[in-house]
């Protein structure tokens, strides 16, 4: 498969989906009705499955697009520079929007790193493919999806497998028009609460992921070993221990990796898909020992 790498030889991703104002907070418990309490700490910084692979993609030394709605409220601006900061180059299609992003409300329980969120996630925009889509398209790569935005996304997808590159599904939960998404999708990574029709163990999500086209897959479980499958076969990959401090994104972070671990790959072999997976699993344990979504990337 041949790729469209910068100038610079980087591998270029284009990232299609969510993109959220992140407000974390590190709470010793989760508050009752009616009750207030004050948090260890803070972060507030640009989140959304999309955004945050496409953060980790850059990080790890790709040349990382977003393709999302923000819009140009003044904490739409926060959450475009933010991404700016960390390497991202955003394409905003609700740019004339002056509506606030979608805030994402996180309390992270200090004790076992689970998390607690509330969101409006991507219901506030409907997000027509933009004019020079096969543009965007053939400038990178390898292209991922996180399934918000759902007609962008069926759009973008049918184009790259038009334009030849490779597609990565993040499947964190089931939304509709997925079932028309997935004949576009090269290599999905759903996650356990990604639930099909009929599905309920990872061996019937790997199966119908499978009969909707999908050649590549794997289901991720927390820290247990992610179950994988291929045109010939399939297994495990064991996900490194660590002292969980914070779980918020670190799927996020598994697929920035692995899209950055599979842009490199002209032919997927089995061999190829477990070392990516494995990379991509050291990564977003590392991600899951301090608080936060970006504390992980100040140790290199």
């Amino acid at each position: 498969m041949e790729g469209a790498a910068n100038e610079e030889g980087r591998p270029a991703g284009l990232f299609v989906g969510l993109c959220t104002l992140d407000v974390i907070q590190l709470v010793d418990r989760v508050p009752g009705s009616d009750e207030k309490l004050t948090a260890r700490e803070q972060v507030v910084a640009a989140g959304g499955p999309a955004a945050n692979a496409a953060v980790a993609f850059a990080h790890l030394g790709g040349a990382a697009t977003l393709l999302t709605a923000i819009g140009s409220h003044p904490m739409g601006h926060a959450v475009t520079a933010d991404l700016e900061r960390a390497g991202v180059t955003v394409s905003d299609l609700a740019a004339d929007s002056l509506e606030p992003p979608a805030v994402s409300s996180v309390l992270v329980t200090a004790s076992s790193g689970e998390r607690a969120v509330a969101s409006t996630n991507a219901t506030g925009y409907r997000l027509a493919p933009p004019d020079d889509l096969d543009t965007w398209v053939t400038a990178c790569d390898i292209v991922e999806f996180d399934g918000h935005h759902m007609e962008l996304a069926q759009a973008t997808a049918h184009a790259a497998r038009a334009a030849g590159r490779r597609t990565v599904l993040d499947g964190g939960s089931w939304k509709p028009g997925t079932e028309s998404l997935l004949p576009s999708i090269d290599v999905a990574v759903c996650s356990a609460d990604f639930r099909p029709p009929g599905a309920d163990m990872p061996r019937d999500i790997l199966r119908f992921l499978r009969d909707h086209g999908v050649v590549w897959s794997a289901v991720s479980h927390g820290g247990q070993p992610l179950v994988w499958a291929g045109p010939d076969g399939g297994g495990t990959v064991e996900v490194p221990p660590v002292r969980v401090a914070d779980t918020l994104g670190a799927g996020d972070v598994l697929h920035g990796a692995l899209t950055h671990h599979l842009a490199g790959q002209k032919q997927l072999t089995a061999p190829g898909f477990v070392e990516a997976l494995r990379a991509a699993a050291v990564v977003a344990s590392r991600a899951c020992a301090s608080f936060g979504t970006r504390a992980w990337m100040r140790g290199g």
